[in-house]
């Protein structure tokens, strides 16, 4: 039997700036039953570099690391893996700039529509929302005595 350390394989992988991605997942897989593994005592420094939002610099984190059992399986769960965190981010949306619509990133004809069906649901709001004022008189009621009694003039 092989034997191999989570660190070791984290070293394996195509894109290191998804390994905090990786070790999550790969920790479920242990915890479903997918995978064999064994806590060690020691840690290990993610090759990822995290930022703070509004702070300069980076830094890392330290994480568990694992002893598991090589197998076939694994081998084709690690390659599935690997491969899905190598592509671009689930839900990673393609901005419509022009370069971007330029080399045929973004459809221009359905940004368009999308902007021209904007534009009418903005455009027909304001139509309702001028004619609905037009019956009535611009400012405030005047205020009736029962509201205005016990305010104010206590005689």
């Amino acid at each position: 039997m092989t034997y191999a350390k989570l660190s070791d394989q984290v070293k394996k992988l195509t894109n290191p700036q998804r390994s905090d991605a990786f070790v999550k997942q790969f920790r479920n897989a242990v915890r479903e039953g997918e995978i064999e593994a064994a806590d060690l005592p020691g840690r290990f420094t993610l090759p990822k570099e995290f930022t703070r939002r509004g702070q300069e610099g980076t830094y890392s984190r330290d994480v568990k690391d694992m002893v598991f059992e090589v197998t076939p399986e694994f081998e084709e769960w690690f390659d599935n893996v690997n491969a899905e965190l190598a592509t671009n981010r689930r839900g990673a949306k393609v901005r419509p700039t022009l370069e971007n619509i330029e080399a045929g990133l973004v459809d221009f004809r359905a940004l368009a529509a999308a902007t021209r069906e904007k534009m009418e649901a903005s455009f027909a709001k304001g139509q309702k929302l001028g004619s609905s004022r037009k019956g009535t008189a611009v400012g405030r009621k005047p205020a009736t005595r029962k509201a205005t009694a016990g305010r104010g003039n206590k005689k």
